[in-house]
């Protein structure tokens, strides 16, 4: 469907209040902490109160690579949730936040699509509840911290070896890079300096594996900004920068809960990149939905290779989780793209027997020995 057909069919829905989602999981009024009529975020005592519960199923929808208008990760994650539902299970889904570069590129919204979408559809993929906003607040803070203690010559950073780059939730080229420090003595050190999109800030990956607030100032401490001249490793606690990154992070740590179009309850918490970071939504909403629920679907960012195995690799052996299911998502548009049709015919009907769908076909096996690779951590 395109854009304004996903959109009319969000406007067109009439959302119950977000109190009456919560109750569909078990969660008390107490713990909701309301952000208007339709969005929640929870407070983290929900985990502490839903840890005697046991845990429900957790289901991974992932995709084969990409095209660059998506493959509906998001469609199926939300429409199996719904199906779920349907059937009478306790069901939810949880997945990642929309970063606004996307919604405002060649992407577009990342709430799904058709009549699975999470609404609402205009406030997910804009500000939400602000946590991409404090994300980008708390890289920029440290960015400061760092500047000031090189002015004042209070750390041993060697401007030439700097890692750590500014961010902002937007796609800006003329940004990517850039000299700061200019304007004379009393305006910093001059310097290589650039932006990078906010779901591609440590920040955002540190928040998404976190499992609370102890843990989150441990694991922001322990970024590195750049090295010594001696080759040593400066890190953000010796810049003093991590606790008050944390007071940022705050609310941004909590959990938010909206609804897809059927009322089905939908955990919408943290955003970072699959290229760049692991790729999918937090531990803290994952582990929080299934404490509540009987199934919860979740989705792992770009193609299997990228996010799904870093689901299964990182996020999973961080947060001591399986997936009961995975779910791969294979458009004939993206087999088409990746068997050497070019992006502006992959629309074209291809009935020869030699198509392109089939060129690409001897990928998927591969594809699916990745699912079944269980861990020895495990």
């Amino acid at each position: 469907m395109s854009r304004d057909q996903n959109l009319a069919v969000a406007q067109a829905t009439t959302l119950k209040p977000i109190e009456e989602i919560a109750a569909r999981l078990s969660l008390p009024s107490h713990h909701l902490e309301l952000y208007g009529r339709f969005k929640a975020k929870i407070a983290l005592e929900a985990l502490s109160d839903a840890a005697s519960r046991p845990a429900g199923k957790l289901i991974l929808v992932s995709a084969i690579n990409p095209t660059p208008a998506g493959e509906g990760k998001t469609t199926t994650t939300v429409g199996l949730g719904q199906a779920l539902a349907r059937l009478g299970k306790k069901a939810t889904v949880a997945v990642r936040e929309p970063s606004m570069g996307p919604v405002f590129g060649v992407k577009g919204g990342g709430c799904g699509g058709g009549r699975s979408q999470v609404l609402p559809m205009e406030d997910i993929n804009l500000h939400f509840t602000g946590d991409i906003h404090a994300v980008t607040a708390a890289h920029n803070l440290l960015s400061a911290m760092m500047d000031n203690a090189l002015f004042h010559g209070a750390v041993n950073l060697d401007v030439r070896q700097i890692r750590w780059r500014r961010v902002m939730d937007m796609n800006d080229r003329a940004l990517r890079q850039l000299v700061i420090g200019l304007g004379g003595r009393l305006m910093g050190v001059p310097r290589e300096e650039g932006f990078d999109i906010t779901a591609a800030s440590e920040v955002m990956a540190i928040l998404c594996l976190t499992t609370g607030p102890a843990d989150l100032i441990a694991r922001l401490s322990r970024i590195v900004l750049g090295f010594s001249s001696q080759g040593k490793a400066v890190v953000a606690s010796e810049v003093q920068a991590p606790e008050a990154m944390a007071i940022i992070l705050k609310d941004a740590l909590k959990p938010n809960l909206v609804q897809t179009v059927e009322g089905v309850p939908a955990f919408v918490h943290g955003g970072p990149f699959g290229n760049i970071a692991h790729g999918c939504n937090s531990i803290l909403a994952t582990r929080l939905a299934l404490s509540c629920a009987d199934f919860v679907v979740t989705e792992a960012g770009f193609g299997f290779d990228l996010g799904g195995e870093k689901f299964l690799d990182i996020k999973c052996r961080e947060a001591g989780l399986w997936p009961s299911a995975v779910v791969l998502v294979a458009t004939v548009k993206a087999l088409k793209v990746h068997g050497g049709v070019a992006l502006k015919d992959i629309n074209k009907p291809d009935l020869t027997t030699s198509n392109s769908v089939w060129a690409i076909w001897p990928n998927m096996p591969k594809v699916c020995g990745s699912m079944v690779c269980v861990p020895s951590w495990q």
